[in-house]
């Protein structure tokens, strides 16, 4: 096992290429090389998240009971950033889950240096627990992309099995949007700084119904009205007086498109709340959001969803036009 400032030779590192050494992480020092190193993972992996310095600063500036200095590990060789791990821990449900994350430059695949950031990341999930009180079960959990068989093949190596799937959906918008009229008493309105945290703990409120949803924190709260690419203008809220109903917030990462060669908006939050269902309200949302991401020209838009999800949100995705493009496997392992 390798700790704070032992190294992994020899078998981590492979081809005679001198130590493995993994150390804590320094957000001035190593922002740059951790957004290298994800971003040219994830563009061989064919995983489309390609995040920029600033915002996978306010990421981890902004996580609820994180160090980055001890959740996350640099792996280097011969000096050089090859790869890095991220452990995070969030209350889902009934289960304390550990997120755990890692990254290998494609050039250094194959030589046991995943599995010891593995190794490191499970490790320090257990020191974590320690420190938690109560009696919920802990669990590892990782979600590689279908496509990621040697992540697939060393978990379950590793003792880790499936326990859900996900998919991200992409919709052209070329192809003609649905005409999708808001129930009657509604009405979308521009959303205002001071609507953001009635926007919020409505769509907090909604995503309690779905499958072992995070407890979100204030630290969730002011990260994502810090994202970078925060655009407003963009998102779509439909109002019955002064209560929200639902809402759509989407982004549009300019960055990660110019890198993917793509133009595509996200529709990140999708959600409406219980009195409002089963009238029609999320395909007017979506089909106004869709709508709006066309005038500003963009191409497609793209959406995750929960396989499984209890409230009809993949069946509504695929009656608006969203098709299945990419899985995610979801891999746990009891801590």
């Amino acid at each position: 096992m390798v700790t704070n400032t032992d190294r992994a030779a020899g078998a981590a590192s492979g081809r005679g290429a001198g130590e493995l050494v993994l150390r804590p992480f320094e957000l001035d020092r190593d922002l740059v090389a951790l957004v290298d190193v994800i971003g040219e993972s994830n563009l061989d992996d064919g995983v489309d998240w390609i995040p920029t310095a600033e915002s996978l600063r306010v990421d981890l500036v902004h996580r609820a009971d994180f160090d980055a200095a001890r959740d996350i590990r640099i792996a280097e060789l011969g000096g050089a950033v090859v790869g890095a791990a991220d452990h995070m821990v969030r209350t889902r449900g009934d289960t304390i889950v550990h997120h755990l994350d890692g990254w290998v430059r494609p050039s250094h695949r194959r030589r046991g240096i995943g599995r010891t950031l593995l190794h490191w990341s499970e490790e320090r999930a257990r020191e974590v627990k320690t420190a938690i009180p109560g009696e919920l079960p802990h669990a590892f959990a990782i979600w590689p992309d279908e496509h990621q068989v040697g992540t697939i093949a060393m978990l379950e190596s590793e003792g880790y099995g499936i326990m859900r799937y996900g998919f991200m959906m992409l919709r052209r918008l070329g192809d003609p949007i649905p005409d999708a009229p808001l129930p009657a008493g509604l009405q979308i309105r521009p959303v205002r700084p001071e609507d953001h945290r009635r926007v919020w703990d409505a769509d907090v409120e909604a995503f309690r119904d779905h499958w072992k949803t995070p407890v979100r924190t204030e630290e969730d709260f002011t990260g994502w009205f810090a994202t970078p690419d925060l655009d407003t203008t963009l998102w779509r809220v439909a109002w019955d007086g002064d209560e929200v109903a639902g809402s759509v917030m989407s982004f549009v990462f300019a960055d990660e498109n110019e890198r993917l060669g793509l133009k595509r908006g996200w529709l990140e939050h999708v959600s409406v709340r219980r009195p409002w269902r089963r009238q029609g309200l999320g395909a007017a949302l979506i089909a106004d959001s869709l709508r709006g991401l066309r005038e500003r020209g963009l191409d497609e838009a793209a959406l995750g969803v929960d396989a499984e999800n209890t409230t009809g949100a993949l069946r509504l995705y695929e009656s608006l036009g969203f098709y299945r493009h990419r899985m995610g496997i979801l891999y746990t392992k009891a801590l």
